[in-house]
């Protein structure tokens, strides 16, 4: 049992928020790519398979990322007393759960077609170089966008053996959601970066984090109007856009307080039902 809490807290399987933030476009892509007057069958099973892909997916990433940043969590309160870090979980046998993760994940991939499967697979060097990011650049958040909204065009090839404007124009906008929501998770730890030399949006944009916020959060809603029209989505599309709308600009960055962690940490995890709100905002738009 210890083991197995030690296994659990590695992967943060009992943080949902992670791995559901990495399903959501997945679940956007697949949505937009879907011809709903077909038989639905197909359209849940793939639902399911891409949350069973972004739980594993999500799970090695974290293991991957507390070996890359042992030695800096060490340094740094919220983290220092992770698995890797504290050494109660060997580098060693991180690289095999990891591994084994990522194995799983793979005999989940392969049930998709193959054009989806060699663009999957194409995105592995960004899915594991992005801990790298915090020690060469301000834009770690950035890095990050492009990586967990690659699941946008998953969904949408699984369906479609092709890519066009649409999803591109949807994963361009759920970049600077991420941008934005990254970079408030990111205040929690600012101080501590600072002082051992991490880098990130949170810093670069420490004396105007609204404006930045702002402006993030706007191309994001700009684009989900424009997905609106681009696939003439009905008018219950266009009603759930204010609720969105609300979440986004009243209850995230109206309500942020940068200088309090707890603060910052509970409206980071307000972005899963955003999530679910985009998705329920599209499935009604098409259906």
């Amino acid at each position: 049992m210890k083991h197995l809490n030690l296994f659990l807290e590695l992967t943060r399987i009992k943080r949902p928020i992670g791995y559901m933030l990495l399903f959501w476009p997945c679940a956007w892509g697949l949505t937009i790519g879907f011809d709903f007057s077909q038989e639905t069958r197909i359209y849940y099973i793939y639902l399911s398979l891409f949350l069973l892909g972004a739980i594993l997916m999500r799970s090695a990433g974290c293991i991957i990322n507390d070996i890359a940043d042992r030695n800096f969590d060490k340094k740094v309160l919220r983290t220092k007393n992770r698995p890797i870090a504290s050494g109660k979980i060997s580098v060693q046998l991180g690289l095999m759960y990891a591994c084994l993760l990522c194995l799983l994940a793979f005999f989940v991939l392969i049930n998709f077609n193959n054009f989806t499967i060699y663009i999957a697979l194409a995105s592995m060097p960004l899915a594991f170089t992005y801990p790298l990011m915090k020690r060469y650049t301000y834009w770690p958040q950035l890095f990050l966008g492009v990586t967990f909204n690659y699941g946008i065009i998953l969904g949408w090839t699984a369906i479609n053996n092709e890519i066009n404007l649409v999803p591109l124009l949807l994963y361009f906008g759920a970049i600077f959601w991420t941008l934005g929501y990254d970079t408030i998770y990111g205040f929690q730890d600012i101080k501590d970066d600072e002082i051992i030399g991490l880098k990130s949006t949170s810093i670069k944009f420490k004396k105007s984090p609204y404006v930045f916020l702002y402006v993030c959060y706007l191309i994001f809603f700009l684009t989900l109007i424009m997905i609106g029209f681009f696939m003439k989505l009905n008018n219950m599309y266009f009603i759930s856009l204010i609720l969105i709308f609300l979440q986004l600009f009243y209850l995230q960055i109206k309500k942020l307080n940068i200088k309090s962690s707890k603060e910052c940490l509970k409206i980071f995890k307000s972005n899963n039902y955003l999530g679910f709100f985009v998705f329920i905002a599209l499935l009604v738009g098409k259906t």
